[in-house]
């Protein structure tokens, strides 16, 4: 794990404009990492750093020639269409990048003036994904969603006998990832519905969103080289929001026996801006297991885990229906949680994921699984706020959901807040819904 150092200074302001007012996700502490052009343009795709409003054109940097060393060659990797080759340097290159970004950020450095021409406007940009993703894993760490979910279903069990002793995961689609802002036509397959004998093919009715946290991996580990609980955030460059979009009609007629399959393939989105580990480092929480609970198996322990190895990351959902549009009202949250409550750390996930001799490579997207809090308003998903489809939401509008509709626009917001130190955001995610394509009504 990273220590505090310099770059976490509150003190430290930028000559950026914009990046002082306290509610800012992109302060000089923060430089988050992204993939951008300007929009509308075919320009290439290169890496960029998130500074208050602006962005911070990594291969416009590069080509001033300012930055030598390992910083220099962690930079002209940044000048790639993906972060992939920047992220297989690992992360000492990964820090002292972000150190001579914080230099060349703060007020008063004397590069400032030439800066200026490396600096696009966030409202001018578009984004591609920070990474090629070869491989997508989901796993089901919050012990609050998973009682919740198996309480409607288990109304006696809900929580299946392994999940205090083992990490559950299953592998998801990588191909129909996509970046903040896509939107997707409603999808279809497969739906038993209730009292019928047979199924029928149908667009899902019960489109639901998943509040989760993106963890890409930096530095893979080869086959059959198991990556330890107390290294395995070496291994980890950074995270981001994600929504793992789920259709739960078609998901309760095929999950059984091998899990979801078209009910979660169709779509997956991921905030633009990855932020570092080391950004997060003063969010850093003890992690902690009741100690009624099944203690983890050594493989899933470390001292410096337990003492250390929770971030209180704050989440919020949000929905914006078309009549809220039309009449320029604002999102209407939906609930709210934190990632510290995760039952299972970010090391223990990788850990368990390489247990076997599965060989993770840089760029592999690993999702933490619905983060929910354990009081009323925290469920990170509609399944469980609507209590199955049973309890209709109130919105402001007047309208009512149990489960996502046609237009719906879905945005997750996330952050850290600590005394004594400068608020990191994680930006925004947000996609939209589509009418179904006609074949699939």
């Amino acid at each position: 794990m990273y220590g505090l150092n310099a770059t976490h200074d509150p003190a430290l302001k930028s000559w950026v404009a914009g990046t002082h007012h306290p509610g800012t996700d992109f302060p000089i502490q923060n430089l988050p990492f992204g993939v951008v052009r300007r929009r509308g343009s075919s320009e290439p795709w290169r890496g960029a750093v998130a500074i208050g409003g602006q962005a911070l054109d990594l291969a416009a940097l590069h080509a001033l020639r300012l930055v030598r060393g390992t910083p220099g060659d962690a930079l002209e990797a940044c000048a790639d269409e993906t972060l992939n080759r920047f992220m297989a340097l690992g992360q000492a290159a990964w820090s002292s990048l972000r150190e001579v970004l914080s230099g060349l950020l703060r007020a008063g450095a004397p590069q400032a003036a030439i800066l200026q021409q490396a600096l696009l406007s966030q409202s001018e940009i578009e984004f591609s994904l920070p990474a090629r993703i070869g491989d997508f894993t989901d796993f089901y760490s919050s012990l609050h969603h998973a009682t919740t979910v198996g309480r409607l279903f288990r109304p006696d069990n809900p929580l299946l006998p392994n999940y205090k002793w083992v990490p559950i995961a299953y592998h998801g689609r990588a191909s129909s990832i996509g970046i903040s802002g896509q939107s997707f036509a409603r999808p279809a397959g497969q739906v038993l519905p209730a009292g019928a004998a047979r199924p029928e093919l149908m667009a899902t009715r019960r489109l639901d969103y998943e509040l989760e946290l993106g963890i890409l991996v930096g530095t893979g580990n080869a086959p059959g080289i198991a990556v330890s609980v107390d290294r395995a955030e070496e291994h980890v460059f950074g995270v981001c929001l994600l929504n793992d979009w789920s259709a739960r009609d078609i998901q309760a007629w095929e999950y059984q026996p091998l899990g979801p399959f078209l009910a979660k393939n169709f779509a997956t989105t991921l905030s633009p801006w990855v932020v570092t580990l080391e950004a997060l480092e003063p969010f850093r929480v003890p992690w902690s297991r009741e100690a009624a609970d099944p203690q983890p198996l050594p493989y899933l322990d470390a001292r410096e885990m337990r003492s250390r190895g929770a971030i209180d990351i704050q989440l919020e959902a949000y929905i914006l229906t078309e009549r809220m549009r039309a009449t320029g009202a604002a999102p209407q949250r939906l609930s709210h949680s934190s990632f510290q409550s995760a039952y299972w750390s970010i090391a223990q996930m990788l850990a368990h994921h390489t247990i076997n001799g599965c060989n993770l490579q840089t760029g592999d997207l690993i999702g933490s699984g619905t983060q929910s809090g354990p009081q009323a308003g925290q469920g990170g998903s509609l399944l469980e706020l609507s209590a199955g489809g049973k309890q209709a939401l109130p919105l402001t509008t007047g309208e009512t959901r149990t489960f996502v509709a046609d237009g719906d626009t879905i945005s997750f917001r996330g952050w850290c807040e600590k005394s004594g130190y400068a608020r990191i955001g994680l930006g925004e995610v947000a996609a939209t819904v589509l009418p179904a394509r006609q074949n699939a009504k």
